[in-house]
């Protein structure tokens, strides 16, 4: 099985498993699923959502973080990771919204890769999500399940993302994103399936015998 067999088979899988994907992380409007994108780096979306149920009835705008200032936004997400770094770039990221974008989110990665503390994954995030546009967002886990599904060969996420687009249908590439980390964190996690044990795994590979050691990002 070649990579292009290995990519319509893991379509089909996925497709059958995840016919219909919802946006695992809350959010209110654009700006907040930005807030909500940016918090999750380093965290899980359980703990995100978490922390933005008590955030976002009240504060949605970039003119509320302005307001509210570095230290207070510092108390409101303090039991999300780098919780300091984080509430830092959603201060200076939401002062800039303002002045310069009349207090909306950009709609192009170039523009929203120049807001503190957002970089090229979390900005196809909200591409995808916010604004429909194709993009396939890499982190570190579908980093590894490319690794494993013999997709990539990658050693950075950049060239992981790369692979992905070169071999799904750009059309396929939001929905696809999203059911590859429904899927990992169900039935092909790091220290559990090791390439081994999984529907995907075993399909594309049903001669392996020793767990795969992937490269991390």
């Amino acid at each position: 099985m070649n990579e292009i067999q290995r990519a319509k088979t893991i379509s089909k899988i996925l497709n059958k498993i995840y016919p219909n994907i919802e946006v695992p992380l809350k959010s209110r409007n654009v700006f907040t699923l930005l807030i909500s994108v940016l918090l999750s780096a380093q965290c899980t979306d359980v703990n995100v959502n978490n922390v933005t149920k008590n955030i976002y009835p009240k504060y949605f705008k970039p003119e509320h973080f302005v307001k509210l200032g570095r230290k207070k936004i510092e108390k409101l997400i303090k039991k999300i990771g780098i919780f300091r770094v984080k509430a830092k770039s959603i201060f200076y990221l939401s002062k800039i919204l303002v002045k310069k974008y009349n207090s909306n989110v950009p709609k192009t990665f170039h523009e929203l890769e120049q807001l503190p503390g957002v970089g090229h994954k979390t900005a196809s995030v909200v591409m995808s999500q916010a604004f429909g546009y194709p993009a396939f967002p890499i982190d570190t886990h579908i980093h590894r399940l490319a690794q494993r599904w013999g997709l990539t060969n990658g050693k950075n996420v950049a060239q992981t993302e790369k692979d992905l687009k070169r071999l799904f249908p750009k059309k396929s590439w939001n929905k696809l994103h999203l059911q590859i980390i429904f899927y990992g964190r169900e039935y092909c996690k790091a220290r559990n399936c090791y390439g081994l044990t999984c529907k995907i795994c075993t399909t594309c590979y049903p001669k392996r015998t020793k767990p795969l050691k992937t490269i991390k990002a």
